[in-house]
């Protein structure tokens, strides 16, 4: 259903949404956690190691199928393989299809659409001009909360 005018556009964030990750540090060489301490996300081949967030990869193909959905993230641009890391976390979680979904910027707001689902106000998802549903908030705790709120907002 991906790219359907009729559909609203809906974004969703990746590390902290999508994708657990602090999933990834029980995998790391505790050296490297040291080295890197403060700016984990440095941490190369990082991106790679990290597991979906509970109901985030059911939640992803309910919502396709009720959005023209995206993924919209940043990546650290100290740490190059995060970027490629993402594109393969995005098709070896989400399918193949979801790869060419993937949008990565360090200025969300920039995107247009309706809905942002993200855990953070940084990079522009303070400024998204749709509605940013603050992932891990007490109103969007988690996929169900966000699930159930989604669903009476599609066309």
């Amino acid at each position: 259903m991906h790219g359907n005018p009729m559909l609203k556009i809906l974004y969703l964030d990746m590390d902290g949404v999508l994708v657990d990750f602090l999933s990834a540090l029980p995998r790391v060489d505790p050296s490297l956690v040291q080295k890197h301490d403060g700016h984990l996300d440095d941490i190369p081949g990082l991106f790679a190691l990290m597991q979906p967030m509970p109901g985030a990869v059911a939640a992803y193909h309910e919502l396709r199928t009720l959005f023209d959905t995206y993924l919209l993230s940043t990546a650290p641009w100290e740490n190059p393989s995060a970027w490629s890391d993402k594109r393969v976390w995005v098709e070896r979680y989400l399918g193949e299809s979801a790869r060419k979904r993937l949008i990565l910027t360090h200025h969300k707001h920039l995107n247009q659409g309706d809905f942002l689902v993200d855990d953070r106000t940084r990079h522009g998802a303070d400024r998204f001009v749709g509605e940013h549903l603050h992932f891990g908030s007490p109103a969007f705790p988690d996929w169900p909360a966000v699930l159930a709120y989604l669903r009476t907002q599609s066309n």
